[in-house]
């Protein structure tokens, strides 16, 4: 599997003449327990499909005899190489002694404690991940990482693709394609071509049975580098070779070895097939080639894999919550929004979604205000010529609505930044102007791929709380500390936890190596400043400036990414932007920084919807309270408590059907609003409510004035 990155799934595809389609997911969770732990007859662990043996018995044996042969020519080549001693520098600051060539991460771990050694998934040695195995080259900086940090668990998941893959080679003969991502938590196992074998849910347990056996066998997984022509004479398949030529020809290429299963893959892996004590699977759906809706019908399996059968139980029990409060179903059952299939990935919003999705962004502009932002309405479409100076032309266009007006092709745009440089290009700018902070919520179009929308957190149609800062060199660290300063607001408000990563220069970039170094420090600093911890991801900047990741953890415990923080030295150079410095004949190019907060305003929408499961905080419900009269006479006092409330500027509703005042209360709080306010003819005469508060057994008696201050404090505290 030529996987695109460590948080590779495993997905196998078989061949079908059908159009895509999802099975249930494992028809059922309750379902999916029982296919993982009860036990098949004999007769139902069988074979009864179609199997292409002689595939198989021509293609093992050769790849593993050229396989080890390349083995033993690179281990002979590594033992006439000097073993010089070497500097082993550890996070601590501790420094070991090695030898060059001899010494592994997993040697270091073992001199570190047999516990170490034990769990050890994966190392990074100056800043590049690391096989255990691997013999170190030269002095370096070792990190050891176990299933515990991102970097193991994305390699153990990794890892758990190939062992998934190697079980359905071996049953059904299938030729592995390549090995897709999804988000990080799911394996989903490595795309394959298997004839007209469809796998479902009742061939799982088959699967894994085969999977248990290979983590049982202690497979080492091993790496070595082939040359481009003996790559693909190991590997035969129509599929294989249309992987490695799409590479260039003088490349060398990684391949991997876990028994029997020799395959193309990038890596790094975990040392052996041990350490995956608990497998699962998940769904099976379709997917094409490349995702070509005009080239071959696969099939694809979803599954997850731990260290153990407790964090497995324990992840399917979230899997469960999170099915439970899918945003989709929960959106339908409060009526917020919709989609048609007359727009597909473009969702409808009810009025009652709409008071959310609206409350979403006047939160971001009150901020807005205070912190020094200027919001800017920009146009929908563009000539494709702004595409061509921005480069979304070359590397974006696929990606765009394009469209001819009067014989000139057009783009909806899918992001504001041409369009902001544009504004600050109108006219001369002056040095006294920066930083200048232009945010736009304008409409944004993308155009996906139909099989790839997914509810409100993949779509074609989107808003999001967009902003660009322009600035100079000397302001990057105070901006990008007052970025971070909002992301922290925000998301505390939300309730969220939040990670941060610095992401350094990549080897192949653009500017001035000094400007880099001065735009990372000044990141750094503010990230210091910030009083969070974060983390360096080396290397993975991208080519026009340092960014920072922030990857926030909802109620269920998952992880998304929302908020942007990139530094860019390109576009600005693209657009040829300047401002007049001190000197006035002197011409200096701004620095520029993509920012967002929320991110998609649908797709925080979903987390948010998910994360609150359905009970949203005061300020930010669309139904904070609903007046119940007990009976037809109190209505008239019902309606009045209403208007009152409404004038104040709260959302409220009265029940004035016939139900029992029980009745109308159960439906208050299945309805999931705040305050239910319950007025019978005693309330008309004092002018008072009795308040049933969401989620507490208690009551109490309140005047409307004394109400509305309880208001007033749930909104200025933004519960």
């Amino acid at each position: 599997m030529l996987c695109a990155s460590v948080r590779c799934a495993l997905s196998f595809q078989f061949r079908r003449s059908s159009s895509p389609a999802s099975l249930p997911f494992a028809h059922n969770l309750s379902l999916l327990r029982h296919l993982s732990s009860a036990p098949l007859p004999l007769a139902a662990m069988a074979s009864n499909h179609p199997k292409d043996e002689a595939y198989l018995d021509k293609v093992i044996p050769k790849r593993i005899q050229l396989f080890e042969s390349m083995k033993a020519r690179q281990l002979a080549h590594l033992q006439s190489l000097s073993a010089d001693p070497i500097k082993i520098t550890l996070p601590d600051g501790t420094v070991k002694e090695g030898k060059k060539w001899v010494t592994s991460p997993f040697d270091v771990a073992r001199e570190i404690s047999k516990s170490l050694a034990a769990n050890a998934l994966i190392s990074q040695v100056n800043g590049v991940l690391w096989d255990m195995a691997r013999p170190l080259e030269a002095d370096c900086e070792l990190k050891l990482f176990t299933f515990d940090s991102d970097e193991g668990r994305d390699t153990f998941w990794h890892s758990s693709a190939h062992i998934l893959g190697e079980s359905l080679e071996q049953e059904y003969g299938c030729k592995l394609c390549i090995g897709p991502c999804t988000t990080r938590g799911e394996v989903n196992f490595p795309d394959c071509f298997c004839g007209v074998y469809l796998v479902n849910v009742p061939s799982f347990r088959l699967v894994l049975t085969i999977s248990d056996d290979i983590v049982n066998e202690l497979l080492p997984m091993l790496h070595y580098n082939f040359p481009f022509v003996l790559t693909c004479i190991v590997f035969p398949t129509t599929f294989q070779i249309k992987i490695i030529n799409d590479l260039p020809a003088d490349k060398t290429i990684t391949v991997y070895r876990c028994g029997p299963l020799v395959d193309l893959c990038r890596g790094p892996h975990i040392p052996n097939t041990s350490f995956v004590k608990a497998f699962a699977c998940l769904k099976a759906s379709s997917a094409y080639w490349r995702g070509n809706k005009d080239r071959e019908s696969l099939q694809r399996v979803y599954g997850i894999s731990y260290p153990d059968k407790k964090r497995l139980q324990e992840y399917i029990t979230q899997l469960e919550e999170a099915k439970k409060y899918d945003h989709r179903l929960v959106g339908a059952k409060q009526e917020l929004f919709f989609c048609h299939p007359l727009s597909p990935g473009s969702w409808f919003f009810l009025p009652h979604g709409a008071r959310i999705y609206n409350k979403l962004m006047d939160f971001i502009r009150s901020q807005y205000r205070e912190r020094g932002y200027q919001e800017v309405l920009s146009p929908n479409m563009y000539n494709m010529q702004l595409w061509e100076t921005s480069g979304h032309a070359a590397n974006y266009k696929d990606n765009m609505f394009v469209f001819e007006v009067e014989k000139q092709e057009f783009g909806l745009k899918p992001m504001n930044c041409p369009g902001h440089c544009l504004m600050f290009q109108h006219r001369v700018r002056s040095y006294r102007e920066l930083p200048l902070r232009l945010a736009d919520f304008g409409v944004l179009h993308r155009n996906k791929a139909s099989g790839a929308l997914t509810g409100l957190t993949r779509v074609r149609r989107f808003q999001q709380d967009d902003a660009h800062i322009f600035c100079r060199e000397s302001q990057i660290k105070e901006e990008v500390r007052g970025v971070l300063d909002f992301v922290k607001y925000v998301y505390n408000i939300f309730g969220f936890t939040f990670d941060l990563k610095l992401s350094t220069r990549p080897e192949k970039y653009l500017g001035e190596l000094a400007t880099w170094e001065k735009a990372e420090a000044a990141l750094a600093e503010a990230l210091d400043e910030s009083g969070n911890p974060w983390e360096i991801d080396e290397g993975d900047g991208a080519f026009y400036g340092p960014k920072i990741d922030i990857s926030v953890s909802d109620a269920l415990n998952r992880k998304f990414q929302c908020a942007t923080l990139q530094l860019d030295f390109q576009l600005p150079a693209r657009f040829e932007l300047y401002y007049s410095a001190e000197d006035e004949a002197k011409r200096e190019t701004p620095v520029m920084i993509h920012r967002a907060v929320l991110g998609s305003v649908e797709r925080m929408f979903a987390i948010l919807l998910e994360h609150y499961k359905g009970k949203w905080p005061f300020w930010l419900s669309p139904r904070q309270a609903i007046v119940c009269p007990v009976s037809e006479k109190s209505q008239p006092y019902a309606l009045m408590v209403q208007d009152q409330i409404f004038k104040a500027g709260y959302y409220v509703d009265v029940d004035t059907t016939d139900r029992k005042i029980q009745k109308k209360v159960r439906e208050a709080q299945l309805a999931q609003y705040n305050y239910i306010l319950v007025v019978g003819e005693d309330e008309a005469k004092t002018g008072e409510v009795s308040v049933r508060v969401r989620d507490r057994a208690d009551h109490s008696v309140q005047s409307i004035e004394s109400l509305l201050r309880l208001f007033e404090e749930e909104v200025a505290a933004f519960h």
